[in-house]
């Protein structure tokens, strides 16, 4: 009796090891807009991450300059492996719990980002594009497959202003829970800390990206959609 209870109880540490090396914790990948650098705290999307990095121990939060999406590509990989052997099982993809954001150019890289991921049959969770610019040798339109939601948040005045519509390649795979344009000519957002050239030249642009209301809607999508799956 007591070989079986020790036997027993070696296969249920394997067991519990493999569900360690298999499920991945969620992934939350953000973007930068134009030239900012991924640790400029004036930027709202810095802030997210940090918020959601400090008060959420089991998420992985990374945010990147929109430049460096093959790194940010390489990155999820890398936290998707959990078995550490350099190469992604189907199990792993499968597991994959995924959220990207982005402002600006930031937007259209993390658009670019989720249909690379696409290309290897990875998952993604949510996407969140807000006042999202097109990138050169980019499409920030089209949502890929992979993606199982996706949001946009736009304004449309000023030089610069962001895609108003965004859909879906496969409307059957991915929900586009909206297109929503926001207005800033009677309720402006102030922008503390940006120079006068961005305020002068693109203010309606770094609204959005400073309006709390946006980014507050941003931060409740993610916590939503990537919450901890409760234990059956």
């Amino acid at each position: 009796m007591q070989k079986l209870f020790l036997l027993l109880l070696a296969c249920g540490a394997a067991l519990a090891a493999a569900d360690e090396r298999t499920v991945s914790s969620p992934i939350v990948i953000g973007f930068v807009g134009g030239f900012v650098a991924h640790d400029d705290t004036i930027h709202s999307e810095v802030q997210l991450a940090n918020r959601l990095g400090a008060d959420n121990p089991y998420l992985r939060v990374k945010i990147f300059e929109n430049r460096r999406g093959d790194r940010a590509y390489r990155e999820v990989l890398r936290l998707l492996d959990t078995d550490h052997d350099g190469e992604l099982s189907a199990e792993e993809k499968h597991n994959a719990r995924i959220a990207i954001y982005g402002h600006s150019w930031g937007a259209s890289e993390g658009i670019a980002l989720a249909r690379a991921l696409g290309r290897d049959r990875i998952p993604v969770m949510l996407t969140i594009q807000v006042d999202s610019v097109q990138k050169l040798g980019q499409d920030d339109e089209w949502i890929p497959a992979n993606v199982k939601q996706a949001i946009n948040y736009y304004q449309l005045d000023g030089i610069l202003h962001g895609c108003s519509r965004i859909r879906a390649v496969d409307g059957a795979r991915t929900k586009i829970l909206g297109n929503f344009q926001c207005e800033y000519r009677r309720h402006p957002v102030r922008c503390p800390g940006y120079p006068w050239y961005a305020r002068m030249l693109m203010r309606p642009h770094i609204e959005i990206e400073s309006d709390p209301a946006v980014w507050t809607k941003v931060e409740s999508l993610i916590r939503s959609t990537l919450a901890p799956v409760p234990a059956r």
